[in-house]
């Protein structure tokens, strides 16, 4: 894979936390249901499965809101449920209901079980379209990979879908701890070797969810998530220099612990909008990029309120160390949702970068 650096390297710079002419931004969920053009691909796939696991289906949604918006980085259209999916685990996908697990975790035999899925075998799927995105984009912006984080996955694999007490998962943390660090040690060792593997396919910015850290407590939080997050970041090859691939840790109600998070040798963090930019720049101490945090709501805005909000946000990531932009990444605290407006994506877009080029910081 060439290692020639995008036209447009904004995003990377900030992960670095050098000067940019405007802050990048980039959106979580950029590819999904609010673009009539995705809905269409998905028709034409027939599932969201298949559309994931053809990497031409796959490349051409990763692409589509490039098209439509001046977006500083792709995100790789996939799922974080691909690795316990190849796992074994038998997902699929309910209309209204998410995703689902044939076969989850609920004992310790289920435990003993679990293997690292081959990467070039069961998942070869996934590296064939980072190639293929690499490709296509040719050096317009960095691509994305990404995996979801072991926690995340776990109360996944054990609740064997969504869930909204997390009983069965916390069930087997309280129980049988040592067949949950058992469970968070492999799927660790899984996240590793993917988000290797999408590294040398192409991917050039690396991402983990950890969509549920914030329902633990926080005991729990740093016993089952935070550990096997710093695992991830300090085990994960990524190079050095120039030429290091960035890794951000984003995570819902991940607030009470952004200090920790920064000393776990992530380049970046991503925060939800439960915290201000400004006390998030300021107890992470420079140490790390911040990426966020814009509640997804404010998307069902006026263009204009919209606007304001991405001044405000900007504003407040620049308050909270020496008034610049260095080291934000602009983005939702979550996903953008299947009601939203293309065209208010498009205003915050394009708010982000006049207001940051500016540095119009009110």
């Amino acid at each position: 894979m060439s290692k020639i650096a995008p036209t447009n390297d904004r995003l990377l710079r900030a992960l670095r936390r050098e000067p940019v002419d405007a802050t990048p931004v980039w959106l979580m969920r950029q590819a999904g249901r609010y673009l009539p053009e995705y809905r269409a691909t998905r028709a034409r796939a027939g599932s969201f499965l298949a559309m994931a696991k053809t990497p031409e289906l796959a490349c051409e949604v990763t692409l589509q809101p490039l098209a439509r918006f001046d977006l500083d980085a792709a995100i790789l259209f996939s799922d974080i449920l691909t690795v316990p999916d190849a796992m074994g685990l038998g997902l699929y996908f309910v209309d209204g209901e998410g995703p689902k697990f044939e076969r989850p975790i609920r004992s310790v035999a289920d435990v003993d079980k679990l293997f690292v899925p081959d990467m070039a075998g069961e998942l070869r799927y996934v590296m064939d379209a980072v190639s293929l995105i690499r490709k296509e984009l040719d050096g317009r912006v960095p691509l994305i990979g990404f995996s979801g984080s072991p926690w995340t996955l776990a109360c996944y694999m054990v609740e064997g879908g969504g869930s909204e007490n997390y009983s069965k998962v916390k069930a087997m943390l309280l129980n049988e701890p040592a067949a949950m660090h058992r469970l968070l040690d492999i799927t660790t060792d899984a996240v590793i070797a993917y988000l290797s593997a999408q590294r040398a396919a192409g991917a050039q910015v690396l991402q983990v969810f950890d969509t549920w850290g914030g329902v633990l407590a926080p005991h729990h939080y740093r016993e089952f998530s935070l550990r096997y997050l710093s695992r991830i970041a300090q085990e994960l090859p990524r190079g050095d220099g120039g030429d290091r691939t960035p890794l951000i840790l984003f995570g819902k109600g991940n607030a009470p612990y952004l200090p920790e998070l920064a000393d776990s040798g992530a380049e970046a963090l991503g925060v939800d909008w439960l915290i201000s930019l400004e006390d998030a720049r300021r107890c992470t101490a420079g140490k790390v990029a911040l990426q966020g945090n814009l509640d997804p709501a404010m998307l069902y805005g006026s263009p204009d309120s919209i606007r304001n909000e991405v001044l405000r946000t900007l504003g407040s990531y620049a308050r909270g160390g020496d008034g610049t932009h260095t080291g934000h990444v602009f983005n939702l605290g979550h996903g953008l949702s299947p009601d939203m407006d293309p065209e208010h994506v498009r205003v915050l877009v394009d708010a982000v970068h006049e207001f940051s080029a500016q540095h119009m910081f009110a």
